[in-house]
């Protein structure tokens, strides 16, 4: 396609000489007044260059390449200033702008033209690179989101091996993940956490949420589906299982070699951590307060919550109140105060969450 310039000038014998060194090569427009060129330049199809003088009747070229520069329409169009002042405030003034360049009145055709060429072909390769960049941004896009697909499909598939040594958790990994989804989102907005944890860091919080309890495949089934009250030497056995989680989330990792702070890294925390209470009567540790992670104390409470709500061989279901006062009263115990706080604004969702994910409902999701 034929390149496209416009011409802004109010001399004839200036525009004369534009025209006799550009129209052999190029389609031109012409302006002779500020206001017009500005419609010219915005008209499809958009000029490749403006020549622009500095003086003109109705308004300065100054003007009309800021307008130009502050309008996403125009604001790529290389703009070359035409003026007989060559002074140095002059041509910074006009470069400041966002003008390309700056020819010199009388104008001498054989530089200009040297000049536009440099200019059209620096433009062709700056729009080459733009949409280079767009595409492999789109490729990089689609890439990452079949990698995260993989992955989620993948911590999904774990959580729920499982979940299937242990068959009455039915949607468990479901609706704790959907649990601590909601709570990172109110805790993501809060001053203390809003500069320092970042929005991957969260998302990589809730995402990792299903492996919290992959550890219990290696508990032996006759604790772990014991209709009863496990004996104090089954529960030590029943307490390996985060330590059997954290091991082989951390192999994994070490296999993997990936970063610090990656989804499995998060992942093992969780796994390891979420049965540690707040004032340090959990296990397998006995950690306290904000030494435990702060995904693992997220995790602690959705874990809690759901195995309140939800009916097992050895208890009934509790009422969704019910459930919640007793988070209430465990929080600065058993969890982390202002969790806790999240948590209670947000109760209604939780409900919402346990009914949308029902064991006991028909159409329940699954992921």
């Amino acid at each position: 396609m034929e390149k496209i310039i416009l011409l802004v000038d109010d001399d004839p014998a200036v525009l004369g000489v534009l025209k006799e060194c550009l129209r052999p090569h190029y389609h031109i427009r012409i302006a002779t007044t500020g206001g017009k060129a500005l419609e010219l330049a915005r008209m499809l199809p958009l000029p490749d260059l403006i020549l622009l003088d500095v003086r003109l009747p109705d308004m300065a070229g100054y003007d009309v390449c800021a307008s130009l520069k502050q309008d996403e329409q125009t604001a790529t169009i290389p703009v070359i200033f035409l003026s007989s002042h060559s002074d140095v405030v002059n041509i910074t003034h006009g470069l400041e702008l966002g003008a390309v360049d700056y020819v010199s009145k009388p104008v001498a055709p054989p530089i200009l033209f040297a000049r536009v060429q440099t200019h059209l072909r620096l433009r062709d390769q700056s729009v080459h690179l733009e949409h280079l960049v767009r595409e492999r941004t789109q490729d990089l896009q689609a890439k990452t989101a079949e990698l995260l697909l993989s992955q989620e499909l993948t911590i999904v598939a774990l959580g729920s091996l499982a979940e299937t040594r242990d068959n009455e958790t039915g949607n468990h990994i479901q609706r704790t993940r959907a649990y601590v989804e909601v709570m990172a989102g109110r805790l993501a907005i809060l001053p203390r956490y809003r500069d320092t944890v970042s929005a991957a860091e969260w998302e990589m919080i809730w995402r990792s949420a299903p492996l919290h309890d992959l550890g219990k495949v290696g508990i032996p089934d006759h604790i772990l589906l014991k209709p009863g009250k496990l004996t104090v030497e089954e529960f030590e056995v029943m307490k390996r299982h985060p330590v059997i989680g954290r091991d082989a989330l951390r192999a994994a990792e070490l296999r993997a070699h990936t970063a610090e702070g990656s989804i499995l890294r998060v992942a093992s925390e969780i796994a390891y951590s979420h049965h540690e209470r707040w004032d340090g009567t959990g296990y397998p540790e006995g950690t306290s307060g904000e030494d435990i992670p702060l995904s693992a104390r997220l995790m602690a409470l959705a874990d809690v919550y759901d195995a309140l709500i939800c009916k097992r061989v050895y208890k009934a279901a509790m009422p969704h109140s019910v459930a919640v006062d007793i988070i209430r009263e465990g929080r600065e115990k058993h969890f982390d105060p202002q969790i806790v706080d999240c948590f209670l604004q947000d109760v209604e969702q939780f409900q919402h969450i346990a009914s949308r994910f029902s064991d006991d409902h028909p159409d329940s999701e699954e992921a």
